[in-house]
C-alpha cells in the first residue's frame, strides 16, 4: 500500500512539472511578438536594430522638422540631443503632437528611416515619458518642466 501512494505522488509531481513547463513555453510564445523594447536615437545609432525588428523610439520632435506630405503621411525627426532619427508616419497624429515635445513611436526601421505604425504624445504640458526623460538626461539635453 505504501508503494502505491509513493508511486502516485511521483506521477502527480511529474504531471505538475510537465504542465508548468508547457505553461512557460506558451507564455513565451505569446509574448514573442508583443514585447517592444524602447530605444533612444543614440541607441539606434550605436546598435542598429535588426531588419524588421519592431521597437519603440522616443525622444523630442526636432523643431522645424515636421513635413506633411501627400495624404496622411507625415515626416519628422526625433532627437535625444546627440543623434537624430528620421521618422515617417501615415495616419492621424495625436492632438498634442508638436515640435519640441516628447513622443514615443512604435515601428521598425526601413533603411535609415523609422517607419512608425503608432505615435504617442504627451498628455499635458508637464508630462514626458520616463524613458524619453531618462535618455535626454543621459545626453544632457533634458530640461525640467517650467524651467
Amino acid at each position: 500500500m505504501k508503494s502505491l501512494k509513493k508511486k502516485r505522488r511521483v506521477q502527480i509531481l511529474i504531471a505538475a512539472a510537465v504542465a508548468l513547463g508547457l505553461a512557460v513555453v506558451l507564455i513565451g510564445y505569446g509574448f514573442q511578438d508583443g514585447i517592444n523594447l524602447y530605444r533612444a536615437p543614440t541607441q539606434v545609432f550605436e546598435e542598429p536594430p535588426g531588419s524588421g525588428e519592431v521597437f519603440r523610439l522616443g525622444g523630442l520632435v526636432e523643431d522645424g522638422s515636421v513635413t506633411r506630405g501627400a495624404g496622411e503621411t507625415i515626416t519628422f525627426t526625433v532627437t535625444d540631443g546627440a543623434h537624430t532619427v528620421p521618422v515617417r508616419f501615415t495616419g492621424v497624429l495625436p492632438d498634442l503632437f508638436q515640435e519640441g515635445q516628447g513622443m514615443i513611436g512604435t515601428g521598425a526601421m526601413e533603411g535609415d528611416t523609422f517607419v512608425a505604425s503608432e505615435i504617442l504624445a504627451k498628455h499635458d504640458e508637464n508630462y514626458m515619458p520616463r524613458e524619453v526623460e531618462d535618455s535626454l538626461k543621459a545626453t544632457g539635453v533634458y530640461q525640467a518642466p517650467g524651467s
